[in-house]
Order: structure tokens, then C-alpha cells, then sequence
């Protein structure tokens, strides 16, 4: 029988451990239990406007009346400023799950009082990014909020 010199030896360890990261990295990008998605699609179109998102947000900022992000029984209620004749604002509510994009979705913004309420049975319990991205008078407002909605 021959021996291994050292050179080999190392050479075929070297080559093992190469071997079994290279079958870990392939399992996890073929596995869909692990899903690497992006968090927003068409990512470089999102940030072209983010000059446009900056201007509303200084506004929303700007607002002596802000909107309220409340979690009630019901639900999340969004209250919008009493000042604003509501029948006046428009937009959308995207909700984001940081944990999983299957989860998100968007509520446009139709309301029949100052106040958004958003149903409990459409949130799953844990971390939500939400942004109300609205329009009063012909002025762009954003509001980005972090919830963790507890369900019970």
C-alpha cells in the first residue's frame, strides 16, 4: 500500500470542503423554502422617484394635523387630518411584510369618514412597514410607519 504524501492529502481536503459548500449553496438557491426576493420590484424605477417621495414626505412633515396609525380590535385604523374635507383624498396604502412578499398588498384610498380602517383578517401578526401615500388639493403627502400588529 502507498501513502499519501502531504500535498495530496491537503490537495483532497481542500477539494471535499469546496464540495460540500458547493452542495449547500446549490440546495438553498433550488430549495424554494428559502425565497430570495427583492423586497420591491423594478427597484431602479422605485428609486428614479425618490426625489418626488422626499418633497411629500417634507410635506406630510409639514402638517400641523398628521395622520395617526391607531390598532384597535377591529383592526389598524388610519386616521387622516379632521381639517381635510376627506371626500378630497386620494391615494393608496401599501403594506409591506418584511418577512415575506406574499403578504404584501395595497388598499387605494377611498373613504367615507377621515378614517381608513384596515381589517384585522387582512393582517397577519408580526412587523409591517405601511406607507400612505395620498393626495389632498393637488399636494403630495407621505406617511411611512412601522407597526407590529399583535393578533389574538
Amino acid at each position: 500500500m502507498k501513502k499519501i504524501n502531504w500535498g495530496t492529502g491537503v490537495f483532497i481536503a481542500f477539494a471535499t470542503f469546496m464540495g460540500f459548500i458547493l452542495t449547500f449553496v446549490f440546495l438553498v438557491q433550488s430549495d424554494s423554502k428559502y425565497d430570495n426576493e427583492l423586497v420591491v420590484e423594478d427597484y431602479y424605477k422605485y428609486e428614479t422617484g425618490l426625489q418626488k417621495e422626499l418633497n411629500k414626505e417634507e410635506n406630510a412633515l409639514e402638517l400641523a394635523d398628521k395622520i395617526r396609525f391607531e390598532e384597535n380590535d377591529n383592526g389598524l385604523k388610519i386616521q387622516f387630518p379632521k381639517t381635510f374635507d376627506y371626500k378630497k383624498i386620494t391615494g393608496k396604502v401599501s403594506l409591506y411584510r418584511p418577512s415575506s412578499q406574499k403578504l404584501d398588498f395595497e388598499i387605494p384610498i377611498s373613504l367615507s369618514s377621515s378614517d381608513l380602517l384596515i381589517p384585522k383578517s387582512d393582517l397577519a401578526g408580526g412587523r409591517w412597514d405601511i406607507i400612505v401615500d395620498w393626495e389632498f388639493n393637488g399636494v403630495g403627502y407621505l406617511d411611512k410607519k412601522q407597526l407590529t400588529i399583535d393578533i389574538k
